[in-house]
């Protein structure tokens, strides 16, 4: 099978390197789903104004396209190729520069972005980014320069609407300028921390095939089922099956199959009208000698002595 690798950063050095593609992508994924990214993002936006994105390293969508407090003027250029072309490869050197720390670049059209970088294992995973923003109020000359420059695009506009949306773009002093950036480098280090716990969460989550087992080892857990039936109706091989059986139950199959018996003639002990033979033999034990002595070793006391012990209580 073919190995996919995204651009992953160094942070020593500031090169790119190759990391997974997949891992880190769903990994930025389920942070951006998680309350405290939402949350995050939903007051930020309100007190700022801003629009801010949390994207994986590599991506190849406009951070801010569609987004709350998108700015007006980058909404009605971003659907026309040659702008969306000029800003994603605006992107793409952010985010580069921004591989050891927070950094800002401004486009041709004198609005600038931002990005912070969210760090796992210090590696670079993804960037917080903000922008769309003046960093000075824009002036009549440069707007004519825009014009010049959205003509060579292609861009077919109203001039007064063009107009009235880049001059009603917000502008960010330098000073909340850097206090935006400080904000998003506290919440950085937040989410290595939430990505850490993601990742650990995801190394430790059981596989799908894991989970059938159980669901059909408690279904037939009666019968006289072995690795070959439980391999077979989970679609594995046996050798497969047995190896991330055990890595993921804690026990061989055989052993899980007992006291998975045991603990469902837990159950059946507390009815004082079913004789412990017959316990035995629902529970899928061929001979009631067998039960006593599983039930005693894992246990500690036998069935009889378990069901007296439980009418006392």
């Amino acid at each position: 099978m073919r190995t996919i690798f995204a651009k992953s950063v160094d942070p020593k050095n500031g090169r790119l390197a190759p990391a997974p593609a997949n891992g880190n992508r769903a990994l930025v994924a389920a942070m951006v789903n998680t309350p405290v990214y939402r949350e995050y993002e939903l007051a930020f936006s309100i007190l700022t104004g801003l629009p801010i994105a949390l994207q994986p390293v590599e991506t190849w969508q406009l951070a801010h396209h569609g987004r709350r407090n998108e700015n007006a003027f980058c909404a009605l250029v971003s659907g026309k190729s040659n702008a969306c072309a000029a800003c994603l490869q605006l992107q793409a050197r952010l985010c580069q520069k921004a591989a050891t720390g927070p950094q800002t670049l401004t486009c041709t059209l004198g609005l600038s972005d931002s990005a912070v970088p969210v760090r796992l294992h210090d590696q670079v995973i993804g960037y917080l980014k903000f922008g769309q923003v003046f960093r000075k109020p824009p002036t009549a000359a440069q707007f004519e320069q825009v014009c010049r420059q959205i003509k060579t695009w292609g861009i077919p506009a109203d001039r007064e609407t063009l107009k009235q949306a880049y001059f009603s773009g917000k502008v960010v002093s330098p000073e909340a300028h850097q206090s935006f950036l400080t904000l998003l480098t506290i919440f950085a280090e937040q989410l290595a921390m939430l990505g850490n716990q993601l990742q650990i969460q995801t190394e430790n989550a059981e596989p799908p095939v894991i989970t059938k087992a159980r669901a059909f080892i408690e279904a037939h857990q009666t019968e006289d089922i072995g690795l070959m039936e439980v391999a077979r109706a989970v679609n594995t091989s046996t050798y497969y099956f047995c190896k991330v059986f055990k890595r993921y139950a804690g026990l061989g199959l055989t052993e899980y199959i007992i006291r998975a018996r045991i603990e469902k003639s837990k159950n059946l002990l507390l009815n004082p009208n079913l004789r412990v033979s017959e316990i035995a033999y629902d529970v899928g034990f061929q001979s009631l000698t067998h039960f006593n002595r599983v039930f005693k070793r894992i246990l500690r006391q036998s069935p009889t002595d378990y069901r007296t012990q439980l009418a006392r209580n």
